[in-house]
């Protein structure tokens, strides 16, 4: 009895890549006729500034970055717990979330302070924490983000 040899092809023996969506875009810009370290920031339809405080030589014209990649997360956590909260339909009125960044020179940790406001019980209150664990911008700062990094001479 002889066999007949089959073919795969290339896509059917290689590991699939994984398919990345587009969440969200922003766009930064700043020249050197501006403010020392002032940019514009356009993020979707919305737009912000950055700066640095002026200890680190800014005109601290907007916050500065670390302060906006904070209020991403802390943004997330709050809005996160809301529509937990909703779906589940306990009485959360709202959410605070006060975030800290330290570093040590090499590493980096957050302090995040959730504060939650409502006729909770203690096992609602729990389960609000645990899911602050699993938020998008949670599991992708504790994950680590790949950043390709290309030039555009447009």
């Amino acid at each position: 009895m002889s066999q007949t040899p089959t073919s795969t092809t290339s896509a059917e023996t290689a590991v699939a890549a994984p398919q990345f969506r587009r969440v969200t875009t922003a766009v930064v810009s700043g020249s050197s006729t501006d403010a020392p370290f002032h940019v514009d920031v356009k993020a979707g339809t919305h737009a912000l500034t950055a700066d640095e405080p002026v200890r680190r030589g800014g005109s601290d014209s907007g916050p500065e970055p670390f302060a906006l990649l904070l209020a991403g997360l802390g943004s997330c956590t709050a809005i996160t717990l809301r529509m937990y909260a909703e779906r589940k339909e306990w009485p959360l009125e709202a959410v605070r979330v006060r975030l800290g960044y330290e570093t040590d020179g090499s590493r980096g940790r957050v302090s995040r302070l959730v504060s939650l406001t409502g006729a909770l019980d203690d096992a609602q209150r729990a389960r609000l924490l645990d899911v602050c664990e699993r938020t998008p911008v949670t599991l992708a700062l504790r994950a680590g983000v790949t950043i390709d990094t290309t030039e555009d001479r447009a």
